[in-house]
């Protein structure tokens, strides 16, 4: 298993709160060869889900088809300074990941 991480970085103006997240993850299609020539087994995220003090804000069915190291950035209306914000994912393999942090 690899170490997964999820760098967040949330502001909030004029009543809008702008998310930015990458996430560190390979996102192997399943139709990709590897230097030995076999196919790399498929691993990718499949939900995605943001939360603004525990209220799921978005959720993102994700696939194959999304780059390795997927960058997301949404946009929705409330939150302030200090307010929380969660997101978490659960890949093909089962794997999950989640984390939280502040609104600037």
């Amino acid at each position: 298993m690899m170490a997964h991480q999820i760098l967040v970085h949330a502001t909030t103006s004029g009543g809008v709160t702008t998310v930015e997240a990458l996430i560190k993850h390979p996102m192997d299609s399943g139709f990709v060869k590897g230097k030995d020539g076999k196919l790399i087994p498929p691993h990718y995220i499949e939900v995605v889900e943001f939360t603004h003090k525990g209220k799921l804000v978005l959720r993102g069915f994700w696939g194959p088809a999304v780059s390795k190291n997927p960058f997301i950035r949404f946009s929705f209306k409330g939150g302030a300074s200090g307010d929380p914000i969660g997101v978490s994912w659960v890949d093909n393999k089962g794997e999950t990941a989640s984390m939280s942090a502040a609104i600037m």
